[in-house]
């Protein structure tokens, strides 16, 4: 039988806060990947994470399709959330992105580096909205 790691703590509290969270909330973990999204983010999302699971950086990656607003490919490492867990600082980004049920959204994404003490990286979470929605942090 297949044993994982242990997760670390402040993941577990990042997860559990975004599951409370209204607004659509991606959290990662130090290597970018998918370890949870909210049920605010399955609406953006196209599906479940129950459906989903925790997905590696690459895997996700391949799933949503993200590009700048025209239209112009995103690498990961330039996204928020690659952002955060690369230059371990918080950024900010309009952009475009294809999900699982293949409908194009514009949103605005902010990405905070989780960090367990001021020289461990433990992850990242994400947090995204559809500009002019009732959805905005705030």
């Amino acid at each position: 039988m297949e044993t994982r790691p242990q997760k670390n703590l402040v993941l577990i509290l990042a997860r559990e806060f975004a599951s409370k969270l209204a607004t659509a909330t991606f959290v990662t973990d130090a290597d970018g990947n998918l370890v949870f999204y909210n049920e605010a983010a399955e609406e953006l999302l196209g599906r479940a994470f129950a459906d989903v699971g925790e997905l590696s950086a690459s895997e996700w990656s391949g799933v949503f399709s993200v590009t700048d607003l025209d239209g112009a490919p995103i690498p990961l490492e330039e996204i928020p959330g690659g952002v955060a867990l690369l230059e371990r600082r918080p950024a900010h980004r309009d952009l475009r992105f294809t999900a699982l049920d293949g409908i194009p959204r514009e949103v605005s994404v902010t990405g905070l580096p989780l960090l367990s003490h001021a020289d461990e990286l433990v992850g990242s979470v994400s947090l995204f909205w559809q500009p002019g929605s009732d959805e905005r942090p705030g």
